[in-house]
């Protein structure tokens, strides 16, 4: 290292944000998916439902929040984008029940999206991703013949987004993307799939600033949590990881110009039963990049299989793997990179 890494202090944004939603959600105006036509036996398409109580809700006038309401049951939804920003301000999901993913195969690459919306929160419920048989079309070999690995729940372009309690089982790809976006909480969360579930990443975090990932039980066939190009100010606390390749930082390196990770913070995480425990991976090509900033504390591992790794040939399946490179010219891996505390 070259300079004395300072940690970042707790991100203070989003959990002011949630202490702020979990006290204005409470008098919220309510919008529940059921007095819009949403059928709760798990086999009516409530897509369009949902739709309608999230506009309602986005678009009510007048002052103070507003809440979309998922009772318990059961609730099939095919596909669901909720847009902003909202005239209201504030809007929560409030999920009692369970929704499910359409099976064999959602046959769409993202399954419920919040895009473009501010002050949002996403509290309790289950998304079951049904990811079964897609699974098994890949573990057949099916390659391009099965369709595309849908992700579960993806917040893309937003700002100040909390998702609180929520337990994603089962989905047939990445269960939570964070892309684009700024100030998101991601706390007291259940994220779970077989060990052998194919590229069932838990959190994966891109391009987005002041993210926290506290309190979280992850369970994947991938990473538990993945930090690719543009991730910056990210805190991750309290995280329980395992089945799962560990906690990364990477793929990087991939294509050119790719924008730097930066301080990332891992403290009071631990890792059972994972191929990996804490990973920096890049593609060995011609690419420049950077990861900067890194603080890894009070991490506890249990068979481990790779406990720290830092893998400048990255390539799954060593399959037509890239060559080209000579490490000077690689990705400046390691500016800043600490390990402190914790035991193995």
């Amino acid at each position: 290292p070259t300079r004395r890494h300072r940690p970042m202090p707790p991100r203070r944004t989003s959990l002011a944000l949630l202490a702020h939603l979990c006290v204005s959600l409470a008098a919220a105006a309510s919008y529940s998916v059921v007095d819009y036509g949403a059928v709760a036996d798990g086999r009516t398409d409530c897509a369009g439902a949902f739709l309608r109580a999230w506009a309602a809700a986005c678009g009510a006038e007048g002052e103070g929040p507003a809440a979309v309401v998922v009772p318990a049951g059961e609730f099939l939804v095919s596909r669901a984008r909720f847009s902003g920003p909202c005239r209201s301000g504030a809007v929560g999901v409030n999920i009692a029940g369970t929704v499910l993913a359409p099976v064999p195969y959602a046959g769409v690459q993202l399954w419920i999206v919040f895009q473009n919306v501010y002050g949002v929160s996403v509290v309790g419920g289950t998304l079951d991703g049904r990811g079964q048989a897609y699974w098994a079309c890949r573990r057949a070999g099916g390659g391009s013949s099965c369709p595309a690995s849908t992700r579960s729940l993806t917040i893309y372009r937003s700002r100040n987004v909390v998702i609180q309690g929520l337990t994603s089982v089962n989905s047939a790809g990445i269960h939570v993307t964070v892309q684009a976006s700024t100030g998101v909480a991601i706390v007291d969360t259940v994220v779970s799939a077989p060990g052998d579930s194919p590229n069932t990443d838990g959190i994966h975090v891109k391009q987005s600033s002041d993210v926290t990932i506290r309190n979280a039980v992850i369970g994947t066939g991938d990473d538990c949590i993945s930090m690719v190009e543009g991730s910056s100010d990210v805190w991750i606390q309290g995280v329980t990881c395992g089945p799962g390749h560990g906690i990364s930082i990477g793929s990087l390196g991939d294509t050119p110009e790719q924008v730097a990770v930066r301080n990332i913070t891992v403290k009071a995480v631990t890792l059972a039963g994972t191929t990996n425990g804490l990973r920096i991976k890049s593609w060995a090509k011609a690419n420049s990049g950077l990861v900067d900033g890194v603080a890894f504390s009070d991490v506890v591992m249990r068979n481990v299989r790779n406990p720290i790794i830092v893998d400048q040939n990255y390539c799954p399946g060593n399959f037509s793997c890239p060559t080209e490179v000579s490490y000077p010219s690689m990705i400046t891996l390691l500016s800043t990179l600490h390990f402190q505390g914790g035991s193995s």
